[in-house]
């Protein structure tokens, strides 16, 4: 056996000196190599019913499919209403129906097609979405039709809707990570009393208030037909135009045909300004290794609606911006690269996150950089993250910005593996503009960005006032009017008589 070892060829060694490993081997036929189909099989199919409903899907391999209705409803369009409406319609969804008497029945209906339900309102839309097995359509449509346009809304599950919302703004301000408490504060910094900005969730003294007259007012002026979108995934577009027909087509909603109050059509106002919450957070995290205690800061300044052309630049800003915790695990796969990691936490050890996030709208966008450190540390803070946005102005290296483009099409792609994730792009998307971008032209528009781009969005971002979230304990902060110096000044520097005399 030592033998027959020893006397082996393998590829590796010199037996085969003449053979390239990049040409084609003499002799060998040519290789044929798989191919997909026309992409015109692949593309978003939209149809628009008598009614103005519009009806949207994908085709995908697979036996399962993702379907749901989206509603251009959220907490923007509350204006004129109690604040938390949609935050109720959130947690009441999927109940007993004119149809279904309870949930348990709802989830047993789907059950049987091993299905699963959820809904999500955010602050320009709300979606009610179904996963279940693709020969279950009809019965899926059937299911959300009902959900959606014949809830029975009864007194018991209003109250216990009650209790789970006045369960969960206790959670949230207990839990350690305080970014939705700091996203909320941001937005209504940044758009004070109008649209995006007004609160997502309900507040305490509204949850009383909110009763089935209430909610039947709110969505007699909303679920109307041409604000909704019925979008599937993994099913066929005339099977699910047939079903549309069938379920959403000519019925009369439980709270009657009549329309409502006026559509809130306001467009955001962007006012900058600041929001601070003094709070202990000494003891938000018990235990035999707490968190100690931190103050938090998020700086915001406005960028730009995601039909506008400059938000792929902003998407590319903010994924080279990046970011992350001190202690987040996974290496460079994790975005270390990014500027946020290079300038802020490699050279801050004191620091204990520095985040990029980007909020983008129909008729407006956020870009900002949270933070967080010791209660003591937080002018220093400051100073350094309006230092990263006035940095943002400058230079672009081809490198770091060859990078984040290479990150933000990965991840675009990665996400779009998932069926829900592409049923939310369908659904958002032709809710937005009535048609769809696909993957491979968003690609495209990615790689067209250049260091100009760049530059030429920050300098008109920084143009604006900024908005500032401060939560924790705050006797350090600079004030706003230093802090929006600082962000006019020409290396992001607090005013030089505040740092000495502070």
């Amino acid at each position: 056996r030592c033998g027959l070892a020893a006397g082996r060829s393998y590829s590796g060694g010199g037996a085969y000196p003449s053979v390239s490993l990049t040409c084609p081997l003499p002799g060998v036929p040519k290789a044929v190599f798989a191919a997909a189909e026309s992409r015109e099989r692949f593309e978003t199919r939209v149809t628009v019913l008598e009614n103005g409903l519009r009806v949207a899907s994908q085709n995908k391999f697979g036996q399962f499919c993702t379907v749901g209705i989206l509603v251009n409803s959220g907490s923007r369009h509350e204006a004129k209403y109690l604040s938390g409406i949609s935050h109720f319609l959130e947690k009441l969804a999927f109940s007993s129906t004119a149809q279904f008497g309870s949930k348990d029945e709802i989830l047993l209906t789907l059950e049987k097609h091993g299905g699963i339900c959820d809904c999500q309102a955010s602050r320009d839309t709300i979606m009610y979405a179904v996963s279940a097995d693709a020969r279950g359509l009809d019965t899926m449509v059937n299911l959300l039709a009902d959900v959606t346009l014949k809830p029975r809304l009864s007194d018991e599950e209003i109250e216990m809707t009650r209790m789970a919302i006045r369960f969960e703004l206790e959670d949230l301000n207990m839990r350690p990570d305080p970014e939705p408490l700091l996203t909320e504060m941001i937005h209504a910094a940044a758009f004070r009393d109008n649209t995006v900005g007004l609160n997502r969730f309900c507040p305490v003294e509204n949850t009383d208030k909110i009763d089935r007259a209430v909610l039947h007012s709110y969505l007699s002026s909303y679920y109307i037909p041409d604000r909704m979108v019925l979008a599937g995934v993994g099913i066929e577009h005339e099977h699910l135009v047939e079903c549309a027909r069938k379920y959403l087509l000519g019925v009369e909603p439980v709270w009657g045909s009549g329309q409502g109050r006026a559509v809130d059509r306001s467009v955001a106002q962007y006012t900058g300004g600041i929001i601070k919450v003094e709070k202990d957070m000494s003891d938000v995290s018990l235990g035999p290794t707490p968190i100690p205690e931190l103050t938090h800061i998020m700086i915001g300044l406005e960028s730009c609606s995601f039909l506008e052309d400059d938000f792929i630049p902003f998407a590319v800003l903010n994924m080279m911006m990046g970011g992350g915790g001190s202690f987040s695990a996974g290496g460079p796969g994790k975005g270390m690269f990014t500027r946020l990691y290079l300038n802020v936490l490699n050279r801050h050890h004191w620091m204990y996150n520095a985040t990029s996030y980007h909020h983008s709208y129909e008729d407006t966008g956020l870009l900002c950089i949270h933070a967080s450190a010791d209660p003591k540390q937080v002018r220093e803070m400051v100073e350094i993250i309006t230092r990263e946005f006035i940095l943002m102005a400058g230079a672009v290296g081809e490198v770091e910005l060859e990078r984040a483009k290479t990150q933000l099409k990965s991840m675009l792609m990665m996400n779009l593996e998932s069926r829900p994730v592409i049923f939310e792009d369908v659904g958002r998307q032709v809710l937005a503009t009535n048609t769809r971008k696909l993957p491979h032209e968003l690609c495209a528009l990615i790689s067209q960005v250049k260091p100009t781009d760049i530059k030429r969005v920050v300098t008109k971002m920084l143009h604006k006032k900024p908005a500032v979230a401060a939560l924790g304990d705050l006797t350090d902060l600079p004030t706003y009017e230093h802090i929006q110096a600082a962000l006019s000044s020409k290396d992001g520097r607090l005013p030089r008589l505040y740092r000495l005399f502070r």
